[in-house]
């Protein structure tokens, strides 16, 4: 090994890039660098990438990129040998034996992120398919977290970021579509990402050479305002840094002061999102003040607002509330003697390797071996990259928002692809089937296979990161309601879940619809009145339309009868009342109270078992008192037609409440309706629900139909509060369509 590195320091210029590739690092590791890149010389010999630029000349120039953000020595290789993969034989094998599994480990990520460059590539276009502003950009978005998604180590991402920094460096001189093509696809995708692990020093490198591509007349306008006031701006800083470095040493304090360069899309994108001139641009004169300690930030800052003006609205506390990717630093603009402003940064040393070199300041810390406290304190920021997955926007600086995602879960989202290269999010642990509903309903309702990369696979697999899924489908059908048996896990999305449910109860309304058209037909031929308009019967029974009728006749809750009277005109025959459950009330029982009538014998109605906080109405019987309905009660509202003077107001007394539900010993009589696919076993564990609830059950009725079992209970329940906790259990059931009141 030692020979390797005589032989590459023969000339002055190999060494000096040596050197440069190994800044920071022991011997052993600098030995490791050095043999990894005579392996890349005499892998890649005068090999090209698409761009132009010699594969060689790339991985050197990327390796220092990586050098300069002190990452360790395993990245810096990884660099180098960064195509590897299609140059060097049994490149996997080969790299672990000569470097360790973590290099080859990191290659092999960075050979993962180069199969998306037509999706980052068509996201920089705009899509092509005629896709609107806001597809376009939460399809970006879901691109940058599926780049993070796609690594198990975070280095890899940092060496993509500094492969496209250095491809942009050499494009600096290969005008065409080809530059404006990756400078465009650097603003969307790899400098937001940069900004989001907060290397500064990557994101303002690849932001202003992207803009320089992009909008050169608008870069050069920019760039010569800042050389005309040049000269004026350098002696001002030089005069503000030796006057702050003063004050600073009079009290006391170690202060690192010096002026802060100035990137020119920084500027424009202040120009154009406050909608100012160049002129009110705060930090074109900037100053950055290091210190050692945070409570030496504080006193600098006072000693900024004892010399300057502080301007209004320009100071903001990024230490007691940091962004939300751990940038801490204190910012504020003061308006200096000859009325301009100056922007000053204060912040620690620590504060200043993050905000410069973000998440890659670990490896500074882990080579070096200093700072044991600092280095725990970024292997935990570390452990919350995958939260920064869900950043929607560039804004999301409150402390609040920051503990929000620091609770969420970790590595809870997968990105799989379309065949047209559409990424499409969906929860870990997300299915073929999932996968085909969340693209479309109808999809997913006739969906009979999948191909996963190329091969086909059951509906049952759960996607991976990074896959290409197909969906194969028949024409016309519906799902199958094993879709619905979580023991087979066909399903693991509750959206996915619950568009099949709905799927089946539309089967089981047309089925209902169907069976109550025939009863009702049966009955107007039975009475020879087969021309009878159809929606005036539904009228008269209380009811909106002929399909209501039908679906009121299928459950039962409109009788042949009914009809019967209907079409008669309601005149000669009345039905009888429905029955009632009676309960007298005493003076000072106030569950219902009857308006103007007081100690009157109320009866509950059985047809419609109201229960508080129904909306509750009273009807006068012969010799029975009053029955109490609730308001849209068909039975009532037939009986209303005819006899409206008989209709009474009634409510809830005063002795009820929500929360008391109705007083201790206090239930209501409640019809529940449960649809849910047949099976050994529904029943009982339907009834083990109301038994663990100690919920009384009165009468059960079931009925078996096409593999659908309707089921109706009666029970006793204290309020709607205890009707909603059962529906939601019963819902929960396994196999389980529909729990509803009747």
């Amino acid at each position: 090994m030692v020979s390797v590195v005589h032989s590459l320091q023969q000339s002055n210029g190999e060494a000096d890039t040596l050197s440069r590739l190994c800044l920071g690092l022991a011997a052993p590791a600098a030995v490791r660098v050095a043999a990894a890149l005579t392996l890349a010389r005499e892998a890649y010999g005068e090999e090209v990438l698409g761009t132009g630029e010699s594969i060689l000349q790339h991985a050197l120039g990327m390796a220092l990129i990586v050098a300069s953000l002190d990452l360790d020595a395993d990245a810096r290789i990884a660099a180098l040998l960064f195509a590897a993969s299609d140059h060097v034989p049994d490149c996997g094998e080969r790299l672990k034996v000569g470097f360790g599994d973590t290099v080859a480990g990191l290659v092999a990520g960075l050979h993962r992120l180069g199969s998306l460059r037509p999706l980052t590539r068509a996201a920089a276009g705009g899509g092509g398919g005629g896709e609107g502003v806001a597809e376009v950009r939460a399809q970006t978005e879901i691109l940058r977290k599926m780049l993070l998604a796609m690594v198990d180590d975070i280095r890899v991402v940092l060496l993509r970021l500094a492969s496209r920094v250095q491809t942009l460096r050499f494009l600096n001189n290969q005008p065409g579509t080809q530059r404006e093509e990756m400078a465009r696809e650097s603003l969307l995708i790899y400098a937001p990402l940069a900004n989001r692990l907060g290397i500064w020093h990557v994101k303002w490198e690849l932001e202003d050479l992207s803009f320089r591509y992009l909008e050169p007349e608008t870069y050069k306008r920019i760039a010569k305002m800042l050389d005309e006031k040049r000269s004026e701006r350098e002696s001002f800083i030089v005069a503000a840094v030796a006057r702050l470095q003063a004050e600073m040493a009079a009290i006391g304090v170690r202060a690192e002061v010096y002026g802060r360069p100035k990137h020119i899309f920084s500027i424009w994108s202040k120009m154009r999102g406050k909608d100012i001139d160049f002129a009110k641009v705060y930090d074109v004169r900037a100053v950055r003040i290091i210190v050692d300690e945070i409570k030496d930030c504080y006193t600098a800052l006072g000693i900024v607002h004892h010399l300057w003006q502080p301007i209004h609205g320009e100071f903001d506390d990024y230490i007691s509330h940091p962004k939300g990717n751990f940038y801490r630093s204190l910012h504020t603009a003061v308006e200096a003697e000859d009325g301009r402003s100056l922007e000053v940064q204060i912040r620690t040393r620590e504060m200043h390797d993050h905000a410069e070199l973000g998440v890659a300041a670990h490896w500074r810390y882990k080579e070096s071996g200093k700072s044991v406290k600092a280095g725990g304190a970024y292997e935990d920021k570390i452990s919350w990259l995958r939260q920064l997955l869900s950043w929607r926007d560039e804004i999301a600086d409150s402390a609040e928002w920051v503990q929000q995602f620091k609770r969420a879960a970790l590595d809870d989202t997968i990105y799989v692809l379309t065949p047209q290269d559409k990424v499409i999010d969906l929860p870990r642990g997300a299915t073929a089937l999932d996968f085909a509903y969340r693209l479309h309903t109808d999809l997913g309702h006739r969906c009979r296979g999948a191909k996963i990369d190329g091969h086909m696979a059951s509906l049952n697999t759960a996607l991976q990161n990074g896959q290409r899924v197909e969906i194969v489908s028949i024409k016309s059908g519906g799902p199958s309601r094993d879709w619905l048996n979580p023991t087979l896990g066909y399903l693991a999305t509750p959206r996915a879940r619950s568009k099949v449910k709905q799927w089946f109860a539309a089967q089981d309304e047309a089925e209902l619809l169907a069976q109550g058209r025939s009863l009702v037909t049966r009955e107007l031929q039975r009475q020879g009145q087969t021309q009878a308009n159809l929606d005036e019967l539904a009228v008269k029974l209380g009811l909106k339309s002929a399909e209501t009728l039908f679906l009121a006749a299928a459950r039962g809750e409109v009788g042949m009868r009914a009809i019967d009277v209907a079409l008669r005109g309601g005149a000669e025959v009345l039905p009888p009342e429905p029955e009632i459950q009676t309960r007298k009330s005493r003076a000072g029982d106030s569950r219902i109270l009857v308006v103007g009538v007081d100690k009157l014998l109320t009866q509950v109605g059985l047809c419609c078992k109201p229960m508080p906080p129904d909306a509750i109405i009273g009807f006068v019987t012969r010799g029975k008192g009053i029955s109490i309905h609730r308001v849209e009660c068909i039975n009532f509202r037939n009986m209303a037609a005819r006899n409206s003077e008989r209709v009474i107001s009634a409510e809830w007394g005063e002795g009820w409440s929500e929360q008391s539900g109705g007083g201790s010993g206090t239930v209501y009589s409640v019809d529940l309706m449960v649809d849910a696919g047949d099976r050994q076993g529904l029943l009982r564990d339907i009834s083990d629900v109301l038994s663990r609830e100690k919920i009384n059950v009165t009468a059960v009725k079931t009925q078996s139909r096409a593999g659908i079992a309707h089921m109706g209970f009666t029970v006793e329940l204290s309020g709607t509060a205890a009707l909603q906790k059962a529906l939601s259990l019963l819902s929960e059931v396994p196999g389980v369509i529909r729990a509803k009141r009747r």
